[in-house]
Order: C-alpha cells, then sequence, then structure tokens
C-alpha cells in the first residue's frame, strides 16, 4: 500500500504512513486510511510508550483523583493509550477520510537540514489533499480536538479550557516531533550502518 523503509522508526516508532515525496502520487481510499490509523494505534510499540508515559504521570500526580499506588498508574496507563489510540485514529483515519485530506506524512529526504527540519516541522499545518493540493490540516487539529474532547469522559481533574488546550498542543507537538523523527530516520540509520561496516 504505502512503501517505507521500516515499519519502525528507530526500532520503536510506528512508520506506516510515512511515504517518499518524489514517489508518484496515489490517494489513499478511506478504508486505506483507517487502516493505517489502526497500524498506528494498535502497533507493540504504543503501549510501552503508554506504561512509560504513565510513570511519567504517576511522578507528578497528574489526574490526582487516579489515585496513588497501582489502581492509579493502571488508570494513568489506560488512559495514555486511550490517549494515544483515539488521538492516531481521528487525525491519520476518520477525520482524513471526511475531509479528504492525505494522513501520511511525505518526506523529503534531501536538501539542507535547515530545510527539512522546517518542512517536518510544518506538516502538522500543512498537509495534502486527496487531489494532491496543500492545504491547513484540518485533519490533525479537528482530530486532535475531538480526541480531547473525548478524553473528558476519563480525566475528571482536566476538564477546563486551560486544561483542554494544552492536551491539544501536546497532542499537536508530539505529532510534530514524530515527523521530525522520520524525516531523519533513514539518515540515522545509514550513519549507523557505516559505522557497523
Amino acid at each position: 500500500m504505502i512503501p517505507v523503509e521500516d515499519k519502525r522508526a528507530y526500532g520503536v516508532l510506528p512508520n506506516y504512513r510515512t511515504a517518499e515525496l518524489a514517489s508518484p502520487f496515489k490517494p489513499l481510499t478511506a478504508k486505506q486510511k483507517i487502516t493505517i490509523a489502526a497500524k498506528d494505534s494498535f502497533d507493540g510499540a504504543v503501549y510501552p510508550t503508554a506504561l512509560i508515559m504513565s510513570v511519567i504521570y504517576q511522578a507528578e500526580n497528574a489526574n490526582p483523583s487516579f489515585g496513588q499506588g497501582f489502581k492509579g498508574y493502571a488508570k494513568r496507563a489506560g488512559t495514555a493509550f486511550g490517549d494515544q489510540m483515539i488521538g492516531n485514529m481521528m487525525t491519520e483515519g476518520f477525520m482524513p477520510a471526511l475531509l479528504h485530506e492525505d494522513p501520511r506524512y511525505f518526506r523529503i529526504g534531501e536538501g539542507s537540514f535547515g530545510r527539512r527540519l522546517w518542512y517536518a516541522a510544518t506538516r502538522t499545518v500543512v498537509t495534502t489533499t486527496d487531489s494532491n493540493k496543500r492545504t491547513f490540516n484540518f485533519a490533525e487539529w479537528t482530530g486532535n480536538s475531538v480526541a480531547v474532547g473525548i478524553s473528558n469522559l476519563y480525566y475528571q481533574d482536566g476538564r477546563h479550557w486551560g486544561d483542554n488546550v494544552e492536551r491539544l498542543l501536546v497532542q499537536c507537538g508530539t505529532d510534530t516531533l514524530s515527523n521530525v523523527l522520520k524525516e531523519f530516520w533513514p539518515d540515522v540509520k545509514r550513519h549507523f550502518q557505516k559505522k557497523k561496516n
């Protein structure tokens, strides 16, 4: 469906929605978009990430109503996974299908470091439509907004406007970082392969 070098960048980051910018553009069907979102949402690396984030949330006593101890940690782990899964399904699957946007990250792969960094960092603001035109990334922002709204069902302590904006910016920021990591992953991989050889 989508040619990618690795299904996991850096050995852990799900890499199902990366495509090369130089490859001929072929739009995805709604089913393909939802399949990509499901693969990213339920990839094996998602679970350890949620568990690690839960350790941080536990130490910070985020959402105090969850309590401490194993029960509190389990609630934090469940909600961290829920945040990732719902966010992925909304921003990579359902919203791109509804809004006719392409959820893939189109990697440049060449040019100056600064140009590639800027390009990768701005893909949460600019995206490609199904007709291969550039547009504001409505799927990213509306999808994450919907995910944050859903999370109000299980975050009793964070239902305030400021908390919601913070969660939205964290989710979009995480997606931006993910794009940057995916842009440079093949370069990092080649560097270590050269060292190995």
